[in-house]
């Protein structure tokens, strides 16, 4: 048996994000992809501190060791380790910024700072300062304040240090970089050469214009940050609203206790010393040096400059065979199952069938959940058509979701303030499922009509996230959809499903059943296979049972994009489970679970992950597939998946996301790539038979 069973979340989660990092330094992936991906790192270690660092730190603090619930390891070594790990991350994402720096130069597209901008530059530059930037900067002088401000959390500042000339008397000072201007300001040109500042550049480069009222002698720019617990604390006032106490809880967050403070490791010792002090910053795991540009997230949002020759073709979304956007989805629906796979196919579909649904006089009500949305949703604009229309609309909006509080309180207000009917949600349970039911008057009967997704319902992360959604009008299963509904209303009561699987009270049992059928099949010498698509596998306890199944010899395979806690691989305990991790141009995301049941192979699409979180302590939703050509698709779409040799990692105990390997004369089998094209074929399909 192997010293420990499981890999530590943290650990294996920063492994994810050492994946992202492979892409930002992938010289295959085009040049302004690369930096996309070193912003999507930068922005995860961001989440990762203010959520996972400021949880082991609350546990460390606590005084507890939290050997039990962290896998073997004590918190306050979990701490130093990751602080190790994150510092040798960010090492590493500098010198992949500076080599990808150095390639667009070969593009003609160059970088520059403040010290390198031409006269004519010059020009430009100090009509935008005056302009644009100047009436945006928010400048303080800080020696004499009786109280140090708060620091928003993950926001940039500029350290400034002023040494005047009288007396070398020390005054210091910070700017906040504001985020209503794009950080990369495009440089004007003559030649073929492109040029970009940054922000921060610009705001050096006119210091001398901020503070010209003094009589200095030297002026330094350093850059910090600071990382806030982004832990909500919710007030127990029975006379305050769901809404209200969410509102305040935000508004709390920006003062949280500071989980990580990053500075320019050039920056003047008396200086940094000055920040820390003024912050009561004294624990050596939170401070971490770095370059002299943080949030480095903001390249996900670096400008094209027109070079579409360094991006990603974009795949323009497939309609759905069989499936037109033109005719009423309702009556396709009410004839078979269809599945929506974005974004290689159009997240349209699910829009249409909310703006029929708004429309159709036979509609009488709608109830959806929501949990992350777009900016200006379109969804919330159907659910309030609906609403004018005369149609019940029900919404359960999940006001806890994490980091998209603010937004979802102002699309509640928006949607109450139009009559739409709203729950918030169950005390200690998050509702994290992606449902929709509808009913229709047919015949003098009500017919249900609905969809099930993996996924947000959110038109901006279904370009870049993998999602599949079923739409049905299986009348039992969208009878099971309803329950969930009144389950929101009527809570205390324990509610049966005949074909959903719902969190918190099932899920963790019936797959414990599934798997531990698989076992007996595996026993008798019948079929006996599991082969799990998710997030996140890291609830020690499903664990377990896969390693039983895996003795048992039960062949397992997994498609884990992020946390693997399991050990794959390992005499004894896990041999039988191969575990790989898909990182590429999409986010993959979708959760689907396939049972192998001696040859009668069971399909299931899911909201849930294996973490504990969502087996025990939300509502989520697993959906069994019945179609045989829909069942037929999401193992098709497994084994493309399994099939990928190019952009696929092996998850072992080492950490050390070693490429899954193509042998010699092998064909070059890139996973995304291959889905689009399987889904591009079945379109030819249809069409030739039409």
């Amino acid at each position: 048996m192997h010293k420990y069973k499981y890999i530590e979340r943290e650990k294996s989660w920063l492994t994810f994000n050492a994946r992202v990092l492979q892409e930002a330094a992938d010289n295959s992936v085009p040049l302004l992809e690369r930096l996309r991906f070193l912003g999507i790192f930068s922005n995860n270690l961001d989440e990762f501190f203010r959520v996972r660092f400021a949880a082991i730190r609350r546990l460390s603090l606590s005084g507890k060791s939290g050997e039990k619930v962290l896998g073997g390891i004590s918190a306050q070594q979990l701490l130093k380790d990751i602080t190790e790990i994150v510092i040798q991350q960010q090492s590493e994402s500098l010198w992949i910024l500076n080599n990808i720096e150095a390639k667009l130069e070969t593009e003609n597209i160059f970088i520059i700072d403040e010290n390198h901008i031409s006269k004519e530059q010059e020009i430009f530059l100090k009509d935008f300062f005056i302009q644009k930037l100047s009436p945006e900067l928010i400048t303080i002088i800080l020696n004499d304040l009786a109280e140090f401000p708060v620091l928003k959390d993950s926001a940039g500042y500029l350290a400034i240090k002023l040494v005047m000339k009288e007396n070398e008397e020390v005054h210091y000072a910070m700017i906040e970089i504001p985020n209503t201007i794009n950080r990369f300001v495009v440089l004007p040109s003559n030649d073929k050469k492109q040029y970009v500042i940054l922000l921060d550049d610009v705001i050096r480069h006119n210091l001398g214009n901020i503070f010209n009222i003094f009589d200095y002698e030297s002026v330094s720019a350093h850059m910090i940050k600071i990382t806030r617990d982004a832990q909500l604390e919710i007030d127990s006032d029975l006379s305050k609203s769901m809404l209200e106490k969410i509102a305040t809880s935000v508004k709390d967050r920006r003062i949280g206790e500071p989980v990580r403070f990053i500075y320019d490791q050039l920056i003047e010792q008396d200086t940094l010393q000055f920040f820390l002090d003024k912050m009561h910053i004294v624990s050596t795991d939170s401070i971490i040096p770095g370059g002299k540009y943080h949030n480095r997230r903001d390249y996900m949002k670096f400008p094209n400059l027109g070079r579409y020759d360094l991006l990603y073709k974009k795949n323009d979304p497939l309609p759905i065979p069989g499936l037109s956007l033109e005719g009423s989805l309702l009556e396709k629906i009410s004839q078979k199952d269809y599945l929506l796979h974005a974004p290689y196919q159009s997240f349209s579909y699910l829009t249409k069938f909310l703006r029929e649904a708004a429309l159709d006089p036979k509609v009488t009500s709608i109830k959806i959940t929501l949990y992350r949305l777009a900016e200006n949703s379109q969804i919330i604009s159907s659910l309030i058509n609906a609403a004018k229309n005369g149609k019940k609309v029900t919404v359960q909006i999940e006001l806890q979701a994490r980091f998209d509080e603010a937004s979802n309180i102002s699309y509640a207000e928006q949607m109450q303030t139009e009559g739409i009917e709203l729950i918030f949600g169950i005390k200690g349970l998050k509702v994290h499922s992606k449902v929709c039911v509808i009913e229709r008057i047919e015949n003098h009967k009500v017919k249900r009509y609905g969809f099930i997704s993996t996924g947000n319902f959110n038109e901006q992360t279904a370009k870049v996230y993998t999602d599949v959604t079923l739409f049905t009008s299986h009348q039992q299963i969208l009878k099971d959809v309803s329950k969930i509904f009144e389950f929101f209303e009527i809570n205390y009561r324990l509610y049966r499903y005949k074909h959903l699987i719902v969190s918190p009270h099932y899920t963790r049992s019936r797959f414990n059943k599934l798997i531990d059928r698989e076992i007996a099949h595996a026993l008798d010498g019948k079929i006996a296979y599991i082969k799990l698509k998710m997030n996140s596998l890291s609830d020690f306890d499903m664990i377990d049972k896969l390693y039983e199944a895996s003795k048992a010899g039960v062949k397992i395979q997994l498609e884990v994009r992020g946390i693997c806690s399991l050990i794959p691989g390992f005499p004894g305990m896990s041999d039988n489970i191969e575990a790989i991790s898909i990182v590429d141009n999409y986010l993959e995301h979708s959760r689907i679970y396939i049972f192998g049941n001696a040859g009668d192979t069971e399909v299931f699409i899911s909201s849930a992950d294996f973490m504990t979180r969502n087996l025990d302590g939300r509502v989520e939703v697993t959906c069994p597939i019945y179609d045989s050509q829909i069942k037929n698709e999401l193992i098709d779409i497994f084994d493309l998946g399994w099939k990928g040799n190019v952009k696929a990692r092996y998850h072992s105990e080492n950490l050390d996301n070693k490429y899954k390997i193509r042998e010699e004369k092998e064909p070059v089998f890139r996973a995304q790539f291959e889905t689009f094209n399987y889904y591009h074929h079945k379109i030819e399909v249809v069409n030739e038979i039409v």
